[in-house]
């Protein structure tokens, strides 16, 4: 029988991308998904594709940057399952821009969707999640861990799920709460390269790429998928995806300069 079989969990910005690969990995292994988006119709067709192939899934729309939704979200998980196994913290966007062209408004529009939306389901679901000794996955990425340029708020809002999530492992792990942060390099999508080229067309083409041109590949979100639920299984505090990355990350930490130098080296010139 699989870990998952009959469990339930939830996961935001289930609808495309990453969390729809997290909803869909979780599905096949037996788990009952809810899956959250604000789009209803996409979030929709997604739990009908998943329901078409025999899988159980369920949909709530919902914006989880508002704390209404959030609440009207929470009670009804509670109401149709009272339980939860596991949230996954996936939805969040990303954005191009020269750090002096990105306004304070920025940095909150994306602190909101990336860090404290992440808050908000946290705190809406945390006492479910320890009391069944669950898991919770918070998905940050490779800058959060290194700023690299180009990158406008995103390294802002991600670093701060980093420090969010030690904290969380340090007060709520020894209550029987598993917290995974999850750091994935880009994940590969149909509009790579292209979609922030109106968005900020001063930016340099080479930091318009995934990853903000870094050297790494693009990763099929079915990949980053199975190896977060692999971590949960073992209950591990942290995935970083590629692996490599995480010496640039410890040499940082020792060395700002030196890590400077490397990352420079790391992305496109």
């Amino acid at each position: 029988m699989s870990f998952w079989n009959d469990k339930v969990c939830l996961v935001t910005g289930g609808s495309a991308g990453l969390g729809r690969a997290i909803g869909r990995a979780l599905a096949a292994q037996g788990a009952h998904v809810v899956l959250i988006a604000r789009r209803k119709e996409p979030l929709e067709a997604t739990v009908a594709e998943f329901r078409a192939a025999g899988l159980k899934a369920t949909s709530i729309a919902g914006d989880v940057t508002w704390q209404e939704d959030v609440d009207r979200v929470a009670a009804e998980v509670h109401a149709n399952f009272n339980r939860l196994d596991l949230l996954c913290n996936s939805a969040g966007r990303s954005t191009r821009a020269a750090i002096l062209d990105t306004t304070p408004e920025d940095f909150q529009q994306l602190i909101d969707v990336n860090f404290l939306a992440t808050v908000r389901m946290t705190r809406a679901f945390a006492p479910r999640l320890i009391a069944a000794r669950g898991h919770l996955i918070n998905v940050g990425s490779l800058a959060s861990k290194v700023a690299a340029p180009y990158l406008g708020a995103y390294p802002a809002s991600k670093h701060t799920v980093a420090a969010y999530s030690q904290q969380l492992r340090l007060e709520l792990g020894p209550q029987g709460l598993h917290v995974l942060l999850a750091c994935p390099g880009p994940i590969a999508r149909n509009d790579a390269g292209e979609r922030y080229i109106a968005e900020a067309p001063g930016v340099p083409a080479d930091a318009q790429r995934p990853g903000g041109g870094a050297r790494v590949p693009s990763l099929s979100a079915e990949l980053v998928a199975k190896r977060i639920l692999k971590a949960c299984e073992r209950r591990r505090p942290e995935l970083v995806v590629p692996s490599r990355a995480k010496l640039l990350f410890a040499i940082a930490q020792l060395s700002p300069s030196i890590g400077d130098w490397l990352l420079r080296k790391f992305l496109r010139s």
